[in-house]
């Protein structure tokens, strides 16, 4: 059982799996602990968070140029009434992660399931400053709340100039399992193999992702949210399959391996250039294709495990073995 088709599109029972996942939540601690002595807030927050408290004070918030305590004076002093407003926006939006730890629970015990040695890592919840959303470190997944507040947060539309609306967008509750499944997945079990340079490869390692997070993620998460997609932007899609594909044949893209030529088809943005009238088409068009390559692959070869999927490097067997070829919508 433990190699499971997926093909048929069902989910195995994993009532068995002993795990009930956790976010600690390292934004209530620090702010909690401000105006204690300095030495004890920062003994305390080490002592509890190892790893992750490293990474916040010396990659997130400082550098190494200063001592943590001096850091976490700085972060106290120098962003107090930002760092105030922000707590209560987030305490507003994640007075618990009750639902969250439920969602994850389900997801990593499906991750469990299929690759049992998988590590289970610590889920801690933190304020990023807007600057990291889910930062995976030694033994930790970090969990940037003030980047999960909703789209229509009061904080978003001042940050305009950095972070796009496109992209803040997907800055919602919804949003954390599936970035948390993912990045996971791209760190952890499914790195990306440098060798893997052509559009079609980078085509099907994406797919592939992305068809792995099907199999995870609960089963009412939409697609859109699954790939960060509008409603909109996913109907275009499915409505223009067929020209997408005829448009990387006729452009010879499939075995480009100039990285500036085809980033345009894997990068996030508002649209992808080249293609649609009026700038309606979705971004990454080359990720949601191979996943439907993916996708048509399982379905057309439904020995094939999940296990079995994710460790073949083979991108031209995948394609040639999906026989994918998208009809023209009538």
């Amino acid at each position: 059982m433990l190699f499971f088709s997926c093909s048929e599109n069902k989910k195995p029972n994993v009532g068995h799996i002993n795990l009930d996942i956790k976010i600690e939540r390292f934004d209530k601690d620090l702010y909690n602990l401000r105006g204690k002595p300095i030495q004890l807030t920062d003994s305390l927050l080490h002592k509890k968070y190892g790893a992750f408290y490293e990474d916040f004070i010396f990659k997130m918030v400082g550098n190494e140029s200063y001592t943590r305590q001096q850091i976490l004076q700085g972060l106290y002093e120098d962003k107090n009434k930002a760092y105030t407003h922000l707590n209560h926006e987030v305490d507003s939006v994640f007075p618990n992660l009750d639902k969250t730890e439920k969602a994850l629970t389900e997801t990593f015990k499906y991750m469990k399931y299929y690759y049992p040695k998988a590590p289970i890592p610590r889920f801690i919840g933190f304020l990023s400053g807007f600057a990291y959303q889910t930062p995976i470190g030694d033994n930790y997944v970090g969990i940037g709340l003030d980047m999960f507040l909703g789209k229509d947060s009061k904080f978003y539309g001042a940050l305009v100039h950095s972070i796009p609306l496109y992209v803040s967008r997907r800055f919602t509750p919804e949003y954390i399992v599936p970035r948390v499944s993912e990045y996971y997945a791209r760190e952890t079990l499914f790195k990306e193999q440098d060798e893997d340079r052509s559009l079609l490869a980078k085509m099907i390692y994406n797919g592939k992702v992305l068809y792995f997070m099907e199999q995870v993620l609960p089963n009412h998460l939409p697609d859109s949210v699954k790939i960060g997609y509008t409603a909109k932007q996913l109907t275009w899609c499915k409505e223009f399959e067929s020209e997408i594909w005829a448009f990387y044949l006729e452009n010879n893209l499939l075995y480009e391996t100039d990285y500036t030529k085809i980033q345009v088809y894997l990068s996030e943005g508002p649209f992808t250039p080249g293609l649609g009238e009026n700038n309606a088409s979705a971004p990454k068009l080359g990720v949601w294709t191979g996943w439907q390559i993916v996708r048509k692959y399982m379905k057309e070869n439904p020995e094939i495990t999940l296990q079995q999927l994710m460790a073949d490097t083979d991108a031209q067997k995948i394609l040639t073995k999906s026989k994918y070829k998208p009809k023209l919508m009538k």
